[in-house]
């Protein structure tokens, strides 16, 4: 199976807010609440593939019962450590008339140091059937940046394929301790090798940079786009996948979306090329979709036929 881990799960409360304007008195149109986290989207978007797959991390308190409480009504297998302080909650506020989306995150709970190794022990466990564990978001307080490094080393050593998506000091350290698969987004790519990126050939760069600095492969998503460098059979090859713009409901989560559906294509067997297809187009449905990780399979299989895909030449020796 797939194996998500989220060490800052959250409830996620998406409001849809028409003219919403900072200082204003509003009333929502629409909303939604349900259980979220970077890794939770991803193993949300890998069920509605039919694909196995189990959520672990770290979840505590009253929020914590509801993310654990709102995986299990959606039938979504997990198996989360209990922590003593509270998990968070994160709102998107969802503005129709400007297509403007305003993110609240709140910090993430203090974690302890024998909290964390309950987590590890659980990763030894469930990393047994594995065929990837993807490390995904923001780490929460009290917890070292070299902590998805360390993990990363930990089963590699045992032969598991380790994905990682985060940002900042973590994903640096991550990088380096060579994970199967690395999967920023495009500013936290951007930050990660240093320089601002503007057409393909800085694309192009950013990948063959990230693996120089360890990691085995690249995936760097975009809203319904993504560019990816991948070797297998000792041939490396490079892509840009994307799809004509759609107009967006919300476009939080597109991304881990992207990772999931990309994933689960690989994991059912699909050659690359037709899993960046599948990624995209399943980014692309979830921007129609209210909340992070939703989004229709039906129609992220119809879009998979507009999904334009280049193989990128590698850059010129010099």
């Amino acid at each position: 199976m797939i194996v998500t881990v989220t060490l800052n799960a959250a409830i996620d409360r998406t409001l849809t807010v028409p003219n919403f304007q900072p200082g204003h008195r509003h009333r929502a149109s629409g909303g939604l609440t349900s259980a979220g986290g970077k890794g939770i989207n991803v193993a949300r978007a890998v069920k509605l593939l039919d694909t196995p797959v189990v959520a672990t991390g770290l979840a505590g308190g009253t929020t914590g019962d509801r993310i654990i409480e709102g995986l299990g009504v959606e039938g979504l297998l997990n198996d989360f450590v209990r922590i003593g302080d509270e998990s968070r909650t994160s709102t998107a506020v969802v503005d129709p008339t400007a297509g403007a989306l305003t993110l609240i995150y709140e910090w993430g709970p203090a974690v302890r140091t024998e909290e964390l190794e309950m987590l590890l022990d659980k990763l030894h466990y469930l990393s047994r059937v594995a065929t990837y564990v993807v490390f995904s978001g923001t780490l929460p307080r009290d917890v070292a940046d070299d902590f998805y490094a360390e993990a990363i080393r930990d089963l590699n050593r045992r032969g598991v394929q380790c994905v990682l998506d985060t940002e900042g000091e973590p994903l640096r350290r991550g990088v380096d301790a060579e994970p199967f698969l690395v999967s920023p987004n495009q500013s936290e790519a951007e930050s990660l090798v240093g320089q601002e990126f503007q057409d393909d050939e800085d694309f192009r760069v950013a990948l063959d940079a990230i693996v120089e600095l360890g990691a085995r492969n690249v995936l760097i998503t975009q809203e319904t786009a993504c560019f990816a460098l991948f070797r297998e059979d000792r041939v490396t090859r490079r892509y840009r996948a994307a799809i004509d713009r759609v107009e967006p409901v919300a476009a939080v989560g597109a991304g881990d979306v992207l990772l999931g559906g990309f994933l689960a294509a690989r994991f059912n067997g699909a050659p690359v090329d037709e899993a960046l297809r599948q990624g995209v187009s399943c980014a692309a449905a979830s921007v129609l979709e209210l909340g992070p990780g939703r989004f229709e399979p039906r129609e992220a299989a119809r879009l998979a036929s507009i999904v334009e895909l280049d193989e990128l030449q590698p850059l010129p020796l010099t």
